[in-house]
């Protein structure tokens, strides 16, 4: 799987720009504030349909325009395939697989896959469970539909369970309302479970290896699912039965795999509660890269790695470390400045236009 070119039109700070790709080490190369991380959001929104930072999504619009495009071209082992979307202030985005519109974001994932890591995701490691939880969504999402859908339909039941505690606390049948939810939702929970179980358990292993690569076999990363303890749909209705009283207090569903979170630890220590940033950086980045280990596993194709700004934060042994690392996909690493002797497409971006592109 490699991204061949992309297209923007009026996304960001491109106004129109064809960036043109290599199979190896792609750099985005510029100055602070020029676009570089603007490239690397617009081949993650065609992976997995939303942005890894905007929170209205027409904020990509480009200032007075009323229309965005990313178009992508990607090459696969069946041939060549197009990923189009179009961001519009007066409706909703419209996706586009090889011309033809897509109803559902499902069908989408899995078109192209993507790791992304950013200084910022040391959020993996040190911020709530919620950012633990939606690393494995986003991950197993790109790879099992059926997960997708899953988390997608406990997500809508989670809403509507617990807007009907708050709005039916005093009735007399909020309990029979409830019991429905618990009956759909506990199916759901235990698939939920099972899949990021695994995902973890098979995670762990490769984040052991990359992270002994990395910190040169000083430091020993492991990492535990907490997750319901119930192991079938009967328990895991009783347990649901069980926070009924507790639920109408709290205002909210106290009991699910909406709780769920990963552990990390460094050599047996907790490096959420006690490791230094650096621990947590490296903790981080050993993650997001076996991730793309078992991507590739899952789908037979090696995803593509997007590396926003992540030179800035490692010492020079660990900056040759991941270079070396990025052989093994198709990656886009965007910096300031990039001066080391390994063979790259260098992309050198000033004020969203193209520069260079070799």
């Amino acid at each position: 799987m490699k991204v061949k070119k992309i297209e923007l039109y009026n996304f960001r700070n491109y106004k129109q720009s064809t960036i043109l790709f290599n199979d190896g080490l792609n750099v985005i190369e510029g100055v602070n504030a020029q676009g570089k991380t603007n490239l690397i959001e617009a081949i993650y929104f065609c992976a997995v349909g939303k942005s890894f930072r905007a929170s209205r999504e027409k904020e990509v619009i480009n200032w007075d325009n009323d229309i965005a495009k990313i178009k992508i071209t990607i090459e696969k082992e069946i041939g060549e395939k197009t990923i189009e979307i179009i961001f519009s202030k007066s409706q909703k985005k419209t996706i586009k697989v090889d011309g033809l519109p897509i109803l559902k974001i499902g069908e989408l994932l899995g078109e192209l896959n993507a790791v992304f890591f950013a200084p910022d995701e040391l959020r993996l490691i040190k911020e709530s469970p919620e950012d633990r939880r939606r690393f494995m969504d986003i991950s197993l999402s790109q790879t099992y539909k059926d997960y997708f859908y899953a988390i997608s339909k406990y997500n809508k039941l989670l809403q509507g369970r617990n807007k009907c505690i708050k709005t039916y606390a005093e009735t007399d049948g909020l309990k029979a309302m409830i019991n429905v939810y618990n009956l759909q939702m506990a199916d759901l929970c235990l698939k939920i479970k099972t899949y990021r179980e695994n995902f973890i358990n098979n995670v762990n292993p490769y984040a052991k290896l990359v992270h002994e690569y990395i910190t040169s076999k000083k430091e020993s990363i492991d990492l535990q699912y907490l997750g319901i303890e119930e192991n079938n749909v009967k328990d895991i209705i009783s347990a649901f039965e069980a926070t009924f009283e507790k639920d109408i207090k709290l205002g909210y569903t106290s009991y699910g795999v909406h709780r769920d979170d990963i552990k990390v630890l460094v050599n047996d220590v907790d490096v959420r509660a006690f490791g230094s940033q650096g621990q947590q950086r490296t903790c981080a980045l050993s993650i997001k890269l076996a991730e793309l280990e078992i991507i590739k596993q899952t789908t037979k194709a090696v995803p593509v790695l997007l590396l926003d700004d992540v030179l800035s934060e490692l010492d020079d042994k660990r900056k040759l470390k991941l270079l070396k690392f990025c052989a093994k996909a198709q990656t886009f690493l965007t910096c300031t400045e990039f001066n080391f002797d390994v063979p790259c497409n260098k992309i050198e971006i000033k004020n969203g236009e193209i520069k260079k592109n070799n």
